[in-house]
This record gives C-alpha cells, sequence and structure tokens, in this order.
C-alpha cells in the first residue's frame, strides 16, 4: 500500500467528511467552487479508488453512492504500519517517532499502552 495521490487525498478527506454515501456529482459539485475540475476526472478517481478497495459502491439509479471502506484512522494507521515496516530498525523508528511526540501526544500513548495491556492482564512495561 502507498499513500493516496492529491486528488485521491482530496477525495477521500471529502467522503470522510461527509461520513456517508456520496455521489459524484455531489463531490464534484463541491470541489468546483474551490478549483477547476472536470467531472470526468473526479469520476474516473472515484472509480480508481474503488478498484483500489478504498470506496465501496452501490448503484442508485443511473450514478453510483460511494462510501470509504476504512475510516480515517485506519488508513493513517496503515501508512503507519507500512512506514514502520519499511523504515529498517522497528525499535529506532519508534525511538525517533515517540521522541517527536509533544507533551500531550505522548499522554495519549501511555494511556493507550496502559489500556491494551490491561485488556491483555499484562502490566505495562
Amino acid at each position: 500500500m502507498r499513500g493516496f495521490g492529491d486528488l485521491e487525498a482530496v477525495i477521500m478527506q471529502l467522503v470522510w467528511d461527509r461520513g456517508g454515501a456520496v455521489t459524484v456529482r455531489e463531490l464534484f459539485d463541491e470541489m468546483r467552487q474551490e478549483r477547476a475540475i472536470a467531472y470526468t476526472t473526479v469520476m474516473s478517481t472515484m472509480d480508481n479508488l474503488h478498484r483500489k478497495g478504498w470506496l465501496n459502491r452501490v448503484k442508485d439509479g443511473k450514478a453510483y453512492r460511494y462510501t470509504a471502506t476504512a475510516s480515517r484512522e485506519e488508513y493513517s494507521a496503515r501508512l503507519m504500519r507500512e512506514a514502520l515496516a519499511g523504515g529498517g530498525d522497528t525499535e529506532a523508528v519508534l525511538i525517533h517517532f515517540v521522541a517527536q511526540m509533544d507533551g500531550e501526544e505522548s499522554e495519549v500513548l501511555r494511556a493507550i499502552v496502559r489500556r491494551l495491556a490491561d485488556s491483555k492482564g499484562q502490566m505495562p512495561g
């Protein structure tokens, strides 16, 4: 897996922001307010995202209604997992990642580790 292209990322953000099924026309109408873009470009990009497994679609009359197959957070987690897998020494990568966190982020990480350890019946390390 790799990250989305620029237009794919914009479309996925709009789909996630809407939180439900959306048509090409609805996204096109929203996007053309901010940029010059062709309907067919939006349609082909959404079709590509469907073929890649990021969007589900259901026929609704002559159009399709699209929904995301994964949440924004699940997508981010997949990117993080891919980066970790391809980053060399896992411990070193995690050290650098955690060192870049601010206080609030590191507290969230501690809470998650505690919660995961508790759910597995283990003491946090």
